[in-house]
């Protein structure tokens, strides 16, 4: 069930704060990723992972299991939501058998795609980093067209019970504005150029076309790892 907003009349000082940071943070660091991607833009040759997963990385799973699954996402892609539930249902049904990593890759033409990543990564700070994401996605038709995405992205920060105060700090923190463009670049490095892109023990994949082709190659990783 997709969470209803409901617009809430407190806090207004506070909002009006996060709701610049989140803007001025998202415009600043759109500009930045735009021109490093045309600068070092991959060519030729076989994709792989280039940042080996660390303790910085968010993930889901097992962090010991001897299949890993990256994906390079954008939350305001469209291709990126309707994986979205692959990824879930595969989280689900090899539970304990695989570790799933999320990173940013926010297209420079999504202009509420890098505020998107910045607010997950603040939520994250409070714990609540996959509930942040799971709404931003399930909800992407209500925020990616609109002028006031940070506004809406504050009413869930309210919804999951976030310190919004502290949540503007931290979005204004030169550590969460890294950690998204550490991302982004460590995707360009790995020559990826759409999204999502999925790399598979570091192997890129071609995007499987259903999520019975998607559990085909997973369970095939899984029993090789056996």
């Amino acid at each position: 069930m997709k969470y209803v907003i409901q617009q809430s009349n407190n806090k207004r000082i506070i909002k009006r704060v996060i709701l610049w940071s989140l803007v001025t943070a998202g415009i600043g660091l759109a500009s930045f990723g735009m021109v490093k991607i045309i600068k070092i833009s991959p060519t030729g040759g076989t994709a792989s992972l280039i940042l080996a997963v660390s303790d910085s990385d968010w993930f889901k799973g097992n962090k010991d299991a001897k299949v890993t699954l990256v994906e390079y996402s954008d939350f305001q892609c469209p291709a990126c939501k309707a994986y979205y539930p692959f990824i879930k249902k595969l989280n689900a049904e090899f539970e304990g058998k695989i570790k799933f990593v999320y990173r940013h890759f926010p297209l420079p033409q999504h202009k509420n795609a890098k505020i998107a990543a910045l607010i997950t990564e603040a939520a994250g700070k409070q714990g609540k980093f996959w509930e942040m994401h799971d709404l931003i996605f399930e909800n992407q038709d209500k925020w990616s067209g609109e002028n006031n995405a940070g506004e809406i992205f504050l009413q869930y920060a309210h919804y999951l019970g976030l310190d919004t105060e502290k949540l503007g700090q931290e979005l204004n923190s030169s550590e969460i504005k890294e950690k998204v463009e550490n991302d982004l670049q460590s995707g360009v490095q790995s020559k990826v150029n759409s999204t999502p892109s999925f790399f598979l023990n570091g192997v890129k994949l071609q995007n499987p076309r259903s999520y019975d082709e998607f559990r085909v190659i997973i369970e095939k990783a899984v029993n090789a790892g056996i």
